[in-house]
């Protein structure tokens, strides 16, 4: 992806998203920013600005509020539970719409494909979400081509992504998709994250 300013990552914070849905991406984004000669921002915001309290307890302090986080290249919106909220909320569908407009990659993890679908920015397109949502997902937008398969799903300026750890293969596939597979390859040595763990 070319851009005239350096890349700008906006990573959605919200009560209620799942943990693991923002700090995983994140992680992984901010690790390659430290990185990368293309010196990518890696910014979190919330709504209003607020700190929000994720769906198991965790408690995050954002960089700033969707007013004014500014121009972005790319989204990411998590899922969790606070998005059943954030489907049904009009402001909130509007402003996706609106950021939708101007950001030339809309990336979603877990449940927050369904956001986007209520949005809809999913019609008639290819998509995945955590696997236990993927009938709430064809409900919300029965347009929507659903791969339950798949761990991510590049449909060129959305990409969504299953459920929870699923964000961090999702962010790994951004880092080569924005600089190179090299770039991917470091960055997951250097988190020391195995995409294929024993079990």
């Amino acid at each position: 992806m070319s851009t005239q300013a350096p890349l700008r990552i906006g990573v959605l914070v919200f009560d209620d998203a799942e943990e693991l849905d923002v700090v995983g991406p994140f992680e992984v984004l901010a690790a390659w920013a430290a990185a990368s000669a293309l010196h990518p921002e890696v910014v979190t915001f919330s709504p209003d600005g607020s700190g929000v309290r994720c769906a198991k307890g965790l408690s995050l302090v954002p960089d700033t509020s969707a007013a004014e986080v500014g121009p972005l290249h790319v989204l990411v919106h998590p899922g969790g539970r606070g998005t059943r909220r954030l489907m049904v909320d009009a402001d909130h569908l509007a402003w996706v719409r609106a950021v939708r407009a101007t950001t030339p990659l809309m990336t979603s993890v877990c449940t927050g494909a369904l956001v986007y679908a209520a949005a809809g920015l999913l019609a008639g397109r290819p998509a995945t979400t955590h696997h236990g949502a993927v009938d709430e997902l064809v409900r919300t937008d029965p347009s929507v081509l659903v791969d339950t398969e798949a761990r991510f799903v590049d449909d060129g300026d959305v990409v969504t992504s299953a459920g929870v750890s699923a964000g961090i293969d999702m962010a790994l596939h951004l880092v080569a998709r924005l600089e190179s597979a090299e770039a991917a390859r470091t960055t997951r040595r250097d988190l020391q994250y195995d995409p294929a763990p024993p079990v």
